[in-house]
């Protein structure tokens, strides 16, 4: 994985980092450090083997709340020049990227969500939603993304793999990158 930037706005340290320059923008929020829990390597997949354009935006603090987190995103896309993207994130990441997909629907051009956290946020109208979840997952259960998917079943899909727990981005990243390049058919 590429080594992180830090971008400072009004004193905020935000972590981010930048592969690729395909056609295909697509912001991932990990649950955790930027490099832990394998959405670095599911982003040189897609970057390598699809040509994406992949940011990897972590958190600038444990602290900072759901609402911080979608003012960093906006920051630092803002930064970059991203007017628009594909926007997703893993368990609490995920949290993260619906909350800014519900408060820029102009700025995302679809919802990727890896582990549903259960959560009140309602899926954005209109854009579409991929979630992917590990079928052994015991902390973003199954039934949270079957049950957000039952929201909107016209423009949202579910994939579930089996054999993977919650940790899948890291246990499983090929197969979900796969997954992921095959649902936005950049082939």
């Amino acid at each position: 994985m590429t080594e992180p930037q830090i971008f400072e706005p009004e004193g905020r340290a935000i972590p981010f980092v930048v592969e690729g320059e395909g056609p295909v923008s697509l912001v991932l929020l990990p649950e955790g450090e930027i490099r832990a829990d394998g959405l670095g390597v599911i982003s040189h997949y897609l970057v390598e083997e699809a040509g994406f354009h992949v940011v990897l935006i972590g958190a600038r603090a444990a602290s900072a709340g759901a609402d911080e987190q979608v003012d960093d995103v906006v920051a630092v896309l803002d930064h970059l020049g991203l007017e628009h993207t594909w926007i997703g994130g893993h368990g609490a990441g995920g949290t993260v990227a619906r909350a800014f997909a519900a408060a820029h629907p102009e700025r995302s051009n679809g919802l990727l969500l890896l582990g549903v956290e259960e959560t009140q946020t309602p899926l954005t109208p209109l854009i579409p939603v991929l979630i992917i979840q590990g079928a052994d997952d015991e902390i973003t259960l199954p039934a949270n993304g079957d049950a957000l998917q039952a929201t909107a079943p016209e423009r949202a899909s579910v994939k579930t793999l089996d054999g993977a727990g919650h940790s899948f981005p890291l246990t499983h990243p090929i197969e979900t990158a796969f997954i992921i390049e095959e649902y936005l058919d950049w082939d």
